[in-house]
């Protein structure tokens, strides 16, 4: 990542696009304004940016639907901005691909450190994986089609809902720990936050502790790891989250 982290501000109100921009810019960002989807897309085409902040009501093409394009496309860092708070709308923001949401009205200082963790994360990522922040590679399992995911030395099937061993015995999952798997599953080698998993394996506001997902992680690390005490299917990423390596045998 260059000494100057170059995001792109996304957002069709200019007065708010304009503000973050200045402060953050005054902060030591390399930062660019879009005020909608094309724009963004030819900013992107010029020179890539670390991390985008994307207003999720734009014009033409929303957010969600730029967002979802996005990851699709790179592993670039994707903060969500909207009007509203409901906790649907940060999942479905989630499970496109963002990286963290915050609702508006922003807070400047708060916002500055959502991009601070998210780029730290990005960073922590490049170097669990042993490589520069990039798209996952092509060999790597995702949701295809058969939405059947080796995890290690076991597969999850994502439609079935079942979790195989190698010798094709099933290994039962309790309800949060098939969505635990699934979140990782669907997101190969990215890192999730505590809070991201949260959100994703509990996404109707059912009340949870952050630290309750380490207790999940580790029911499910005996389940598809090799050695449990040593994984290495899922991955702690030390102040950041874990992060599922598609590529480990377990």
């Amino acid at each position: 990542m260059a000494d100057q982290p170059a995001i792109i501000v996304c957002d069709d109100e200019t007065d708010l696009r304009e503000a973050v921009a200045e402060y953050l810019t005054r902060r030591g960002f390399d930062v660019r304004q879009a005020g909608d989807g094309a724009e963004l897309r030819r900013l992107l085409a010029e020179r890539m940016a670390d991390l985008v902040v994307l207003d999720i009501a734009l014009p033409a093409e929303d957010g969600l639907s730029l967002a979802r394009a996005l990851r699709a496309e790179s592993d670039i860092g994707i903060v969500m901005l909207s009007a509203a708070g409901d906790v649907v709308d940060r999942v479905v923001g989630l499970e496109v691909g963002a990286d963290d949401y915050i609702a508006k009205p922003v807070d400047l200082r708060e916002l500055l450190a959502r991009l601070r963790a998210v780029l730290r994360r990005r960073e922590a990522t490049a170097a669990a994986l042993g490589a520069a922040p990039a798209a996952p590679p092509a060999a790597a399992p995702t949701a295809a089609p058969g939405r059947r995911i080796r995890m290690g030395g076991t597969w999850l099937d994502l439609d079935a809902r079942r979790l195989t061993g190698a010798d094709g015995r099933e290994i039962p999952l309790g309800p949060s720990e098939f969505a635990l798997l699934r979140a990782f599953a669907e997101r190969p080698g990215r890192v999730l936050t505590r809070e991201a998993l949260l959100e994703l394996a509990h996404p109707r506001g059912e009340e949870h502790f952050d630290r309750s997902i380490d207790v999940r992680i580790a029911r499910i690390r005996r389940k598809v790891e090799a050695v449990p005490d040593r994984p290495a299917v899922i991955r702690t990423v030390r102040g950041s989250g874990y992060v599922f390596d598609p590529a480990a045998e377990g």
